[in-house]
């Protein structure tokens, strides 16, 4: 849909809205409403195409309603804030905490309030106006009716009615069903020989229960005997519960198990190119290791496997992405070639990816969709992961997936995790409880605040052995535990210091350059300034690989780009702050050091959104953007990149996928209002081994606890 500017007519200064002040409730017209929202609009509390949206309607409907107009302008604006539809019940009274907008905008005589004086006051009153609208100029249809190009639809249930705009209730209702679907259509399982190489897979808890506990549950076990049952499966955990470590072993089972002369044809992909090496090499390692295992003369070459399943992809990648369009190579006239298509980072898939990645994979493919449930979702609308994980901790199984289980894995699931309405889609998701990895002072840190619990949360940052920055990890595989706060100046205070020192807050900067000797990003311009070992092919891609290594151990992560404490001004005064150290010798916009995250995909150049590289020298001494795919090198012109940004300071939301030695979270003052729980927690568990958090004024990460995000769709409805 193209959306015009609206008529002159439609369009009145703010000053001219005196008519609002003695307006009788039944008087509104569609006209007036639209000035309304297009004051809004002008304050910034509404963005330009949220508006628009109901300018177009008006113009498609001239009998459009007041109701009609205010409503589509709210839904165009969840959407952007990254929910799939609106709440009809939501409307009954003025939408305060869904808008979260300042009390002026509220209260005031052209607020919030005041208009929704003029709207529906009960939800039967709301759905009759939005019905009504379903006329012969049909600007609303019903789910349930012929699609005849109306802009928005009136789903969900008759107690729970959805408005969707049509792009979103097409996408929500075909992944509703194709996951439903894939869940719910049994495959027949050899049970005698899966529980044989799950015993080899995974080797029993050599510590025996005590008497009066129950035996532990191995639900990597569980996760890979419930994989078998359907086309779809999903396995959620946070850092360090053995997501990947599992898929390699359910790999290995269904290779094992695979019937046929063809070859079983796998495919491994995540939204972002540094999730999808990440993920190529935990599996890649885990087969490696795996192999040993299989006593020779089994058949089962895992080798061989890992050769034929290629590079991890992205799913742009996977999919065919096209240049300036939505359309992608790959969809259901022209499917992927995959047997198995194993999905990592699934809580970065919005809608509108999953419903193209259905679409392309064929019907008799198997999906595994691998994410924490708790991290952030996508930016972009929906979140699928997290809807099909609601259920994951209580298990909500039914009698015969314990059965099932029971056969096939020789454990029994705890009655605690079993229940009589199972939903479908929870007998094919597992969530892995122990984590093997992330039990330090970080781990003890995110699971607080997962919890929202503030005082326990208080308790990890400023412990006796995080006061200092004194390391208080130990445990399997380098466990994290180095925490520490650096609180700075109050707002007031910190404008001043920023007048008098533009290179941005100190805290950040001194972290930058190695503060309390923690990993810093003097670490890869060290490597830098000493160069290549030696003249030849060989040392200068040593060279490159080990720069490149040394960068992803530090990382600085914001929550917003813009402002003092944004990913702009933060990343001007790191870059600053590292020059006037003689790190760095910026010349123009492309200098050796730069590193750079790629902001829009180049299908052609090899590059994905959200790709991290830094600038460096060939071995002729010409600047290239040097990228790592696994133990890969690949490298771009600096003159062909015309898409990326310094990347000294990242989102959260880009981090995602990614993980850091040490990691800095930096939470800009004045901005409680873009904090949540789930922000926070992903930050968070980017830290392998130090965490520093930075608040720009006391108060915040309490703020951000008691804000966890909540992404408003209709698919568990459908699911139902």
């Amino acid at each position: 849909m193209s959306f015009k500017k609206p008529p002159r007519t439609m369009s009145v200064p703010t000053t001219q809205m005196d008519w609002l002040n003695d307006l009788p409730a039944q008087d509104l017209s569609a006209a007036q409403t639209l000035q309304w929202l297009q004051l809004w609009t002008e304050q910034g509390l509404l963005r330009h195409i949220d508006s628009a949206l109901a300018a177009q309607l008006l113009r498609l409907d001239g009998q459009a309603s007041p109701a009609l107009l205010a409503a589509a302008a709210l839904l165009a604006q969840m959407e952007g804030r990254g929910h799939t539809c609106l709440p009809v019940a939501d409307l009954c009274a003025a939408p305060v905490a869904l808008l979260g907008w300042p009390a002026a905008a509220v209260d005031g005589p052209q607020g919030l309030r005041a208009l929704w004086a003029h709207l529906p006051g009960t939800l039967r009153d709301w759905q009759t106006a939005l019905q009504g609208a379903t006329s012969a100029k049909a600007c609303v249809r019903h789910s349930d009716a012929p699609d005849q190009g109306q802009p928005l639809v009136l789903g969900g249930t008759a107690e729970v009615p959805l408005l969707y705009l049509r792009r979103y209730a097409g996408y929500e209702k075909r992944v509703g069903q194709g996951l439903l679907q894939r869940a719910t259509e049994p495959l027949p399982v050899h049970e005698v020989a899966a529980r044989r190489w799950l015993d080899r897979f995974f080797e029993p808890n050599a510590e025996a229960p005590k008497a009066d506990a129950p035996a532990d549950i191995d639900w990597q076990k569980t996760a890979c005997a419930v994989a078998l049952r359907a086309r779809l499966s999903v396995i959620t955990g946070g850092p360090g519960t053995g997501k990947t470590y599992t898929a390699a072993r359910l790999l290995a089972l269904l290779l094992a198990l695979h019937e046929g002369d063809s070859p079983l044809r796998v495919a491994l992909a995540a939204p972002t190119g540094k999730a999808a090496a990440r993920l190529k090499q935990s599996i890649d390692n885990a087969l490696t290791t795996l192999q040993e295992q299989v006593p020779e003369g089994s058949g089962l070459d895992l080798n061989t496997l890992i050769a034929r399943m290629g590079p991890a992809r992205t799913l742009h990648s996977l999919l065919g992405a096209r240049p300036d369009t939505r359309q992608f190579r790959h969809h259901a006239a022209n499917p992927l070639d995959v047997d198995v298509l194993i999905v990592d980072e699934a809580s970065m898939v919005h809608l509108e990816m999953m419903d193209a990645l259905l679409q392309a994979l064929p019907a008799t493919s198997r999906l595994v969709l691998l994410g924490d449930k708790d991290q952030l979702a996508s930016v972009e609308a929906g979140a699928v992961l997290g809807d099909l994980c609601q259920d994951a901790a209580q298990g909500l199984y039914s009698a015969s997936t314990a059965q099932f289980v029971q056969a096939v894995t020789g454990q029994a699931l705890p009655g605690q995790y079993l229940a009589h309405a199972a939903p479908a889609l929870a007998q094919q998701t597992v969530m892995l409880r122990e984590s093997r990895r992330f039990k330090g002072a970080i781990g003890q840190l995110a699971l607080a605040v997962n919890l929202g619990d503030a005082a326990a949360a208080h308790a990890c940052l400023d412990g006796p052995n995080n006061a200092d920055s004194v390391g208080a990890a130990s445990g399997r595989e380098g466990l994290a535990g180095d925490l520490s706060r650096s609180e700075t100046a109050p707002t007031a205070q910190l404008s001043a210091l920023l007048a008098l020192q533009p290179s941005g807050p100190q805290a950040v900067c001194d972290l930058a350059l190695g503060a309390q000797g923690k990993p810093s990003y003097v670490d890869y311009l060290g490597l830098l300034q000493s160069g290549p070992a030696g003249q030849g092919a060989q040392e200068h891609a040593s060279w490159v690989s080990s720069v490149l290594q040394a960068f992803e151990r530090f990382r600085i992560l914001c929550a917003v780009h813009q402002g003092d404490w944004g990913t702009t001004a933060l990343n001007a005064a790191v870059q600053k702050a590292l020059a006037d150290a003689g790190w760095l010798q910026p010349q123009g916009e492309w200098f050796a050091g730069r590193p750079v995250m790629v902001t829009r995909n180049d299908a052609q150049l090899g590059v994905f959104n959200g790709d991290v590289g830094v600038v460096l020298p060939n071995p002729q001494g010409m600047l290239k953007v040097w990228f790592a795919d696994g133990e890969q090198l690949r490298s771009v012109s600096v003159l062909r990149l015309a898409h990326a940004d310094t990347a000294f300071v990242m989102t959260v939301h880009k981090s995602q996928g990614s993980e850091f030695a040490h990691t800095a979270l930096v939470l800009p003052p004045g901005a409680a209002d873009v904090l949540s729980r789930e922000l926070v927690y992903t930050g968070i568990t980017r830290a392998r081994e130090q965490f520093t958090l930075i608040e720009g004024q006391p108060g915040l990460l309490d703020a951000a606890m008691a804000r966890p995000s909540v992404r408003v769709s209709g698919l568990r409805l459908g699911w139902a």
